[in-house]
């Protein structure tokens, strides 16, 4: 009787270092999305060093619409045959990679 006692206390003294509790660490992620604002803009009101690119880069492309951010950088959505695509360009023409 003894034995099957003992043999109880050993198999549930294992069982209960399984069910104890791990620590759980807590994971903070924090997201900045850093995106400049464009606000839409007349197609008329794109400078022409802007256009004179996309005209170079692009020689069957339309301009159908065009937005502005404060650091006057440009933000054109362009359409050659059925494609639609958006470029990024300098006031002074030159085209950013975004």
């Amino acid at each position: 009787m003894k034995k099957l006692f003992l043999s109880a206390a050993i198999v549930l003294g294992g069982l209960s270092s399984f069910a104890a509790t791990t620590p759980v660490s807590a994971t903070i992620t924090k997201i900045i999305s850093i995106g400049d604002e464009y606000t839409e803009i007349k197609v008329e009101e794109v400078p022409a060093a802007v256009t004179d690119a996309l005209k170079k880069a692009y020689p069957d492309g339309v301009l159908s619409k065009a937005y502005k951010n404060e650091k006057s950088q440009y933000k054109l959505e362009v359409t050659v045959g059925d494609k639609v695509g958006t470029l990024y360009a300098n006031a002074d023409g030159t085209w950013i990679k975004k």
